[in-house]
């Protein structure tokens, strides 16, 4: 019964961990990446889609995108959605190919984007003291009704606690990595 709940609040932690990389990706660093576009959506037809559903994206270059959409008629929606993206790019295209030239980050860019990460990286700190506290709540609920003993339950707390340590841990780590990419001239 311990064991369950360990194991859906590392599932859980393990989701918080993930959302954070997510986020992360989509924060540019002065290099080119393709995970930059992954949360522009374009309209097309009405129905959001991603646009590596609509083009090839490749990085020929460290500071260029290159988006090479299957039709060529897309050139126009794809452009768009990258405009009003709030990635602060300015998509060039020749018909057939659209580029998207990264910009060098300026130092005080460089400080709010740390900032961002920052923040992101303590949604997820919170993200995760959320699922111990539903973990602990549980193994109490389990003891008030007379499934585990109170010694089951502090050893439940503790390892939910170990575990909790460890998830924030990863988490600062990557917080960490990815303030230095983003300082690194």
């Amino acid at each position: 019964m311990i064991d369950d709940v360990l194991q859906e609040a590392s599932e859980r932690m393990e989701g918080a961990v993930k959302a954070l990389k997510r986020d992360l990706a989509a924060i540019r660093t002065g290099r080119a990446s393709p995970a930059l576009l992954d949360h522009v959506e374009v309209d097309y037809y009405g129905v959001p889609t991603a646009i590596n559903q609509l083009a090839v994206v490749t990085v020929p270059e460290p500071r260029l995108i290159a988006i090479r959409p299957f039709s060529p008629s897309d050139i126009g929606l794809i452009s768009k959605a990258i405009q009003k993206s709030d990635l602060g790019l300015t998509p060039n295209n020749d018909g057939k190919i659209i580029r998207l030239t990264i910009p060098q980050l300026t130092e005080e860019r460089r400080r709010d984007l740390s900032r961002q990460v920052g923040r992101r990286v303590e949604e997820a700190r919170v993200a995760v003291r959320n699922v111990r506290r539903d973990a602990i709540s549980d193994l109490r609920e389990f003891e008030k009704e007379g499934f585990i003993t109170e010694d089951d339950l502090h050893r439940g707390m503790e390892k939910v606690q170990e575990l909790t340590d460890d998830f924030i841990k990863r988490i600062d780590q990557i917080g960490e990595a990815k303030i230095a990419e983003i300082m690194e001239v």
